[in-house]
């Protein structure tokens, strides 16, 4: 047997090998089958790619904080005397929102005012406004910073901070930032801000989780107030992209208890980047203002479910009049593509507004093999036609609405660390209803002739790229 033939069938015994650990621990049966027909038919291609893209476990994050995760929170503090008076026990009150806090492994909180920021300047005015006021520390999250002109207001809110004595921390995704140059991260570090990194292949163990992202993106105040949605720090959130010139996105702020939430969720990354369990204030500050009942629902892929989808589910079934939601990537797997057709075909109204123009031809295309079935359904589908829409926001009935990071797609709901506040509140709820009928009058139906009237190449096209939506 010659070296070629040895190394061939090596590589095919590899890849065979390889396949048994996608049959399982793949978690979605499209996924499966993908990684094992191509770990078999092409080892040499499939077997590095799923090293790098097959993963659907984030190892090493919950065993980094040296501490079961309860232990954990419980020595920062959290769960002491003073906040128990503003947790709120939603299984007696109401059992439809238990499952969220179960996913949260967090109770909702009340005392809260929840308010809703609509694009980017009226979301980084508030925010660095915010940071000028701070008196102790500021906490920063996002998964995209870039060296322009918003990046370089940011640069000079948290280095007037510095200047005050107040404490700043900086959290970035090495993926999200790849074209960041260190030139521009070290004038964080010469100016006092403590800087790292959300490291995805931070030692062995995890090596090859490149295919991971840290996509949260939050900012906290002296434990007090915090801010959090889909706006990443760069100008085209500013609509200033020639290509994309009037982005839509939302953020909300929450002054209250539920900023203790954001605060965690930071906490946890920062102790997995840096393995240093930050001190910080954890007294609620209540507010005044509001009564809003909050829940911060943190969702990634080291939890034991998976808590993204299964929060959009769970939104999809305490439905009665109505979901409304807004994504800019519509790629759901099955199950939440069946929580959507039962939804409408119980009379609920289901409504989803996605971008007129997309920012990603597979997600775009992706779309297009499995629309139809829930149209047929009963499922409306609006294409914002004003820019392009960036938003991820759900509303529920009257009375209960979401802002936050996570996507309608795979990677949110199972590569990427996403954050989600959920308000139950109809005040707020209205606000958001009104916010969304807004975008629905500068969008455009999809229908189902539309759908049908695709030429057969197109269809091909678009079920070949759905084959690829778990690593999308």
């Amino acid at each position: 047997m010659t070296t070629m033939a040895i190394l061939f069938a090596a590589v095919q015994l590899l890849g065979i090998i390889t396949s048994i650990f996608a049959l399982l621990s793949t978690r979605t049966s499209q996924g499966t089958i993908a990684w094992v027909v191509t770990l078999i038919a092409f080892p040499w291609l499939g077997v590095p790619a799923y090293l790098y893209f097959g993963r659907t476990r984030f190892n090493g994050y919950v065993s980094a904080r040296v501490e079961d995760e309860k232990e954990f929170r419980n020595k920062l503090g959290l769960f002491n005397n003073d906040i128990a008076p503003f947790l709120i026990n939603s299984a007696k009150e109401n059992k439809e929102l238990a499952a969220f806090e179960v996913l949260a492994k967090l109770p909702f909180s009340q005392a809260n005012q929840a308010t809703l920021l609509i694009n980017g300047h009226q979301t980084f005015e508030d925010i660095f406004q915010g940071i000028s006021k701070a008196q102790n520390y500021v906490l920063v999250q996002s998964y995209i910073i870039k060296d322009d002109q918003l990046g370089e207001q940011f640069f000079a809110s948290l280095a007037k901070a510095v200047k005050r004595n107040i404490r700043v921390f900086l959290l970035y995704d090495d993926i999200g930032c790849y074209h960041l140059s260190e030139r521009y991260l070290n004038r964080f570090k010469q100016a006092g801000v403590m800087v790292n990194s959300f490291h995805s292949s931070s030692n062995v163990q995890n090596r090859f989780q490149l295919n991971f992202r840290n996509h949260r993106k939050i900012v906290v105040v002296d434990g007090k107030t915090a801010w959090l949605g889909g706006h990443n720090i760069g100008d085209e959130y500013l609509g200033k992209n020639p290509k994309y010139p009037n982005w839509r996105d939302t953020h909300i702020r929450l002054d209250g208890p539920a900023a203790l939430g954001a605060q965690l969720s930071f906490v946890e990354d920062w102790h997995w980047a840096t393995d240093e369990a930050l001190l910080l204030n954890w007294k609620p500050n209540p507010t005044r203002q509001g009564d809003q009942r909050v829940l911060i629902l943190p969702s990634g892929p080291s939890d034991p479910f998976e808590t993204a989808s299964l929060m959009m589910q769970q939104a999809m079934h305490v439905a009665k009049k109505r979901i409304w939601i807004a994504s800019p990537y519509f790629v759901p797997d099955e199950g939440v593509q069946q929580a959507l057709r039962l939804a409408a075909l119980r009379g609920v109204d289901v409504t989803i507004l996605i971008p007129e123009k997309p920012d990603n031809l597979l997600i775009y295309l992706s779309a297009y093999s499995f629309v139809a079935g829930i149209l047929k359904a009963g499922v409306k589908i609006l294409r914002y036609q004003r820019g392009f829409l960036h938003q991820k926001v759900f509303l529920v009935d009257d009375y209960l609405a979401a802002v936050g990071t996570a996507n309608m797609d795979n990677r949110s709901f199972r590569l990427n660390f996403e954050i989600t506040a959920i308000v139950d509140d109809k005040d707020f709820a209205a606000q958001v209803e009104t916010m969304l009928l807004n975008d629905f009058g500068q969008s455009n139906e999809m229908l189902i002739e539309e759908i049908e009237a695709k030429p057969l190449w197109f269809t091909i096209l678009s079920r070949a790229a759905y084959l690829s939506a778990p690593i999308q």
